[in-house]
């Protein structure tokens, strides 16, 4: 993902709400969002590349989703896959500290990266490019591809945007998925510098990345009621006309 927006305990309806965009090179193949038949409790889109994925849930009330830290200098090529975190969490029965533990010792190994990971009453974001865990306290929160709550144009479109949406009581997954898909460039003088020049600064400042070889490939919307009723909603961008697939199952978050 290179977009996750999150309210958390800010919905009468909701206490836990995901709205995120996947920004990928369009070659790169991907499958549609399912319950994966070698780990029948996930439910994740998944790269066909390396085999990991950006977001998931899992039936036991499990979620993670990924974001890369932006650093284009950082090319080794035999790092191993940041999507492999997000589908070991939502495999594996380590424990929060456990895996926290797990994230710290091994994640020098990854290129950059920030996991958004446990449950929804445990809710955390770790970055191995801080070494710092952020406890998701109530709120509307952004992250792209710097650290938690970094104020990047796009973020703070979206928190704006979602704040608004919050508003309404019938809160939909196909809102969720609309709000997504604002094109609107960031004006320069609000760009960041990460290093990857002036032209794709402004190429990926939007919420939603269209480019001829690189964009939002898909778009996911969560949405869990107290009860545990979840709601995954995903939208693809792979045709000429956008795919949309949605599920709906009872979690028990541990």
């Amino acid at each position: 993902m290179c977009l996750i927006l999150v309210a958390y305990r800010q919905h009468p309806r909701y206490p836990l709400i995901i709205a995120a965009n996947r920004d990928e090179f369009y070659e790169r193949p991907a499958r549609q969002a399912g319950f994966w038949e070698e780990a029948p409790d996930l439910l994740a889109g998944k790269d066909l590349l390396r085999g990991g994925t950006w977001l998931g849930v899992n039936r036991d009330g499990r979620l993670a989703a990924l974001t890369n830290y932006r650093e284009p200098h950082q090319t080794d090529p035999m790092a191993p896959s940041r999507g492999d975190l997000v589908s070991s969490f939502l495999t594996g029965t380590s424990g929060y500290k456990e895996f926290l533990d797990r994230l710290r010792r091994e994640g020098g190994a990854y290129h950059g990266f920030n996991l958004l990971f446990g449950t929804a009453e445990n809710l955390s974001c770790y970055s191995n490019r801080s070494d710092g865990v952020v406890r998701v306290e109530p709120g509307v929160h952004g992250l792209s591809n710097r650290f938690w709550n970094t104020p990047w144009p796009k973020v703070v479109r979206g928190r704006n945007a979602l704040r608004r949406l919050l508003q309404e009581e019938n809160l939909s997954s196909a809102a969720l998925l609309d709000l997504l898909h604002d094109q609107t460039p960031a004006p320069d003088e609000e760009l960041p510098e990460t290093g990857v020049g002036l032209e794709w600064e402004r190429l990926l400042s939007p919420m939603f990345i269209v480019s001829e070889h690189y964009g939002t490939r898909s778009s996911t919307a969560v949405l869990l009621d107290a009860e545990g009723n979840l709601t995954f909603a995903e939208r693809r961008y792979e045709g000429s006309d956008p795919d949309e697939v949605q599920f709906t199952l009872n979690v028990s978050a541990s």
